[in-house]
């Protein structure tokens, strides 16, 4: 296939064009700046100048191609105090790529994150048939999933918020460590018995590629290894690698130590991926998260 993937470029995004190129199939990747443009072009892509707010470029990339992988959000606006435009940005390029794709039968594989369910799902693993009706992020991805009515193989991945490996170098696991230097103690808050769910990179990006090439239309797809990582046990280990003490805080100091984390920080989040392996035969072969917080290449 011609592969279309916005956010190409990033952590994730290079690890799927990666990915999809091994498999056999031709990458044009969305490239904001020259210094993405070259990264792409290094991994054997080729890239298309542009952003999110390209609306028309967009369309035309998803009509050329033969099924799209949208990855890209607008992080750094998110979190400089404008997540609600960054989320704005985000629905208005799903419904562009929308346009271009309608009544085609090609695959439109979008992103979410497990997070979403944290607030909907309590005492249990939350699973792919749990879904929210509506807020930010979350109309995005029934905005995709809705798409499978009009004529689009559609499936959205919803990553785990620990998405790790030597290649995540600005993700929360980097996020944790800076703090954890800056303040001198790795933080958790509470007990820090609340659980993360967690994926290896590259076992992130082969569940791309398999949605893109086989999963039905419709489909909620979880991309976690680790179901549920104590926040404790992930503090603790960040703390090892530091050499550095693990300490439970007050919720209400919790921005003080984990800064735009604190918000999520305590959110209890296990996540199965049992329908997604069944589904579409994805078994993850990288190391587990506390595993890789071992190796020490975070530090």
């Amino acid at each position: 296939m011609r592969v279309f993937v916005t956010g190409a470029s990033g952590h994730i995004g290079l690890a799927v064009v990666a990915e999809l190129i091994a498999a056999g199939h031709a990458v044009v990747g969305l490239a904001r700046s020259d210094g993405s443009a070259a990264r792409l072009t290094t991994a054997g892509a080729s890239a298309l100048r542009g952003d999110l707010d390209d609306l028309d470029g967009l369309q035309a990339a998803a009509r050329a191609a033969d099924g799209v992988i949208h990855l890209a959000f607008k992080h750094e606006l998110a979190f400089s105090g404008h997540f609600a435009d960054a989320v704005s940005a985000d629905l208005r390029a799903i419904q562009a790529l929308s346009a271009a794709l309608e009544g085609s039968g090609k695959p439109f594989v979008g992103t979410a994150g497990t997070l979403l369910l944290a607030r909907e799902v309590r005492g249990r693993a939350g699973t792919e048939a749990d879904r929210a009706a509506g807020g930010p992020r979350v109309d995005a991805e029934n905005a995709v999933i809705a798409l499978a009515e009009r004529g689009v193989r559609t499936s959205v991945i919803r990553l785990a918020p620990t998405v790790h490996s030597s290649l995540d170098h600005h993700g929360f696991v980097p996020s944790l460590v800076a703090m954890a230097r800056k303040n001198g103690v790795s933080a958790y808050v509470g007990d820090g018995a609340n659980r993360w769910p967690a994926v290896h990179t590259l076992d992130a990006a082969r569940l791309y590629r398999l949605a893109l090439e086989s999963a039905p239309a419709g489909s909620r797809l979880h991309a976690t290894d680790d179901e549920g990582v104590a926040f404790r046990e992930i503090a603790e280990a960040i703390g090892r690698g530091l050499g550095l003490p693990a300490r439970g805080v007050a919720a209400d100091e919790a921005a003080q130590y984990l800064g735009f984390l604190a918000s999520f920080a305590a959110l209890d989040n296990p996540t199965s991926s049992a329908r997604t392996r069944e589904l579409l035969g994805w078994q993850p072969t990288h190391p587990k998260l506390l595993a890789d917080l071992a190796a020490g290449h975070y530090f």
